[in-house]
């Protein structure tokens, strides 16, 4: 559908459903989450796998539980498995699918693994259990060239990091995951990148 106005032709188009939950779950993440951002500088700068940068933070997730879990109903929930989401670019939106127990798999088969969920999340093939049950969520755009970038948390989960090239920002539910804690844990996986220890 198109109109004339003082901008010029004016033509509006409707989302595609997978547009339209991502604009939802970013409204009910900014709308009900506190949220407190951390940032920081890695000592090695450069674009790294994903696989690396959710090993890193898998590893850093089973050192502090209050990362690997949730804020419900004024208690905290915290999570035995370390399942990560991996945020995936689609035509026209994005997708997160989960990669389960992240903490328990090597670095080859956790590389293996999310080139599989990008594939099969492009082509549209995954079904749903594929996009549930993250405890986490990753976003890595150090390899578009990209110093640092910001992600909001997936409700419930309590944080999600985006790591560009130069930095890593930790979003956090600041009702669970808050001051030391955050920076602690940020600290862990910035240390587990630089240190290659994964």
């Amino acid at each position: 559908m198109s109109s004339e106005g003082p901008r010029g032709e004016v033509t509006v188009e409707e989302p595609p459903a997978a547009a339209r939950a991502v604009a939802r779950r970013a409204a009910e993440s900014r709308a009900t989450v506190p949220s407190l951002e951390l940032s920081v500088e890695l000592a090695t700068g450069g674009a790294f796998t994903t696989g690396r940068l959710v090993r890193a933070c898998a590893l850093a997730l089973a050192e502090h539980p209050r990362a690997n879990a949730a804020y419900r109903d004024g208690r905290f929930e915290l999570y035995s498995r370390v399942n990560v989401g991996v945020v995936v670019a689609a035509p026209d939106t994005y997708a997160i699918p989960t990669v389960f127990d992240a903490d328990l798999e090597p670095l080859d088969e956790l590389e293996r693994e999310i080139t599989r969920l990008e594939t099969d999340t492009i082509a549209g093939t995954l079904t749903a259990p594929a996009f549930g049950a993250a405890t986490f969520t990753v976003w890595n755009v150090s390899g578009l060239g990209i110093a640092a970038a910001s992600i909001p948390v997936v409700p419930p989960q309590a944080a999600a990091l985006a790591a560009g090239t130069g930095a890593l920002t930790l979003c956090c539910d600041h009702r669970i995951l808050y001051g030391v804690r955050a920076a602690a844990f940020l600290e862990t996986i910035a240390h587990n990148l630089d240190r290659d220890r994964v």
